[in-house]
């Protein structure tokens, strides 16, 4: 399986785990993510794969400036419900770089390390998501919008005709090659003003 060459080149991000390190994972605690890796988690790449991507990288980028994230620190809230529109679909993303889960996740060893009651769905936050550092009270929230990178024209109708059966194998792949090149130009606009949207909140007294 050959990855597009432009995943490599995505905005990537490293981060400590504690339990990880803990557990003899990696040796000093760093991970690092890449956006192939949320491509795997989910099983294909998409605007929604891209911005829930971005979305959780530029996030955490701004929660800690000066030091690498830490995985399982943050509290997440998503203004939707898990099951509205691709709520979900971004949420695992979120999930996999955070280690943040609802009660699914891991249960902790000793009181610590508990990754679990991290992530909620209908909260009343600012934006798409909020992410909360759980030392400190920081917390910022992001929103994701992808029409600044509009679809090739022909991209709609060619997966129309894929859909009904009536696509050939040139079409077939014409709109494969489409699909992601918009991909790639959503990646390569992640500082591209009203793409990603970061919002410090107040801390809560």
């Amino acid at each position: 399986m050959a990855f597009p060459a432009f995943f490599k080149t995505a905005p990537r991000i490293t981060l400590h785990d504690p339990l990880a390190q803990l557990l003899g994972a990696s040796d000093d605690g760093t991970i690092e993510y890449g956006y192939e890796d949320a491509v795997r988690l989910a099983g294909h790449s998409c605007p929604t794969v891209a911005g829930a991507w971005l979305m959780t990288v530029k996030a955490l980028k701004a929660l800690y400036p000066d030091s690498l994230p830490e995985r399982g620190n943050v509290v997440v809230e998503f203004a939707d419900s898990a099951t509205n529109g691709v709520t979900g679909v971004i949420a695992n993303v979120v999930s996999l770089v955070t280690g943040s889960t609802t009660d699914t996740g891991f249960k902790g060893l000793g009181g610590q390390h508990d990754r679990r009651n991290l992530l909620y769905f209908q909260h009343p936050v600012p934006g798409e998501i909020s992410f909360t550092r759980r030392d400190t009270g920081a917390s910022v929230a992001v929103s994701y919008s992808a029409q600044g990178v509009p679809p090739a024209p022909t991209a709609m109708p060619l997966l129309q005709k894929i859909m009904s059966g009536q696509a050939n194998d040139s079409q077939k792949t014409e709109f494969a090659q489409l699909w992601q090149d918009r991909v790639r130009r959503i990646l390569e606009a992640a500082n591209q003003p009203g793409l990603v949207t970061v919002t410090e909140r107040q801390k809560a007294a």
